[in-house]
Parts: structure tokens; sequence; C-alpha cells
């Protein structure tokens, strides 16, 4: 499976802070238990990554990252 491959499969994803000072991804769902542990740092990171795919997103939806609707053409 790659990531342009669509699927059924539904799960919960949790994310929070641990009682060790680490952000835990928590994704659960039919068969699937996978906490994830992660320092600050590579949170933080993952958290760049998720706003740069989401921009990057928007521009393929065509309204060039502005949010809310597609841009309208000139008239």
């Amino acid at each position: 499976m790659s990531l342009n491959s669509q699927s059924d499969i539904a799960a919960n994803l949790q994310i929070g802070p641990t009682d060790r000072g680490m952000v835990r991804i928590y994704v659960e769902g039919e068969g699937v238990d996978l906490p994830l542990d992660f320092d600050p740092e590579e949170a933080e990171e993952i958290a760049e990554e998720l706003l740069a795919a989401a921009e990057a997103a928007r521009e393929i939806q065509g309204n060039g990252g502005k949010g809310g609707s597609a841009k309208k053409p000139k008239r």
C-alpha cells in the first residue's frame, strides 16, 4: 500500500503526552493496536511535515493554500 492507495480501513487516532515526557500517537483499529512514542523534537518535526502535506494538498485542490473555496476565475 502506498500514500496514494485508497483504503476502507477505519481507525481511531489519539495524540497526547505520556507520563514519561514523550508524545504518543496511538492508532487503534480492527486488528491494530499501535502506540508510537516520540521525543518532543521528533513530534515537532512530524507536526511540520503534517502542515507541509496539508499545504501541498490544498495546492492540489487548486485553492492556493488559502483555505475555504477555490479561486474564482477572472471575468
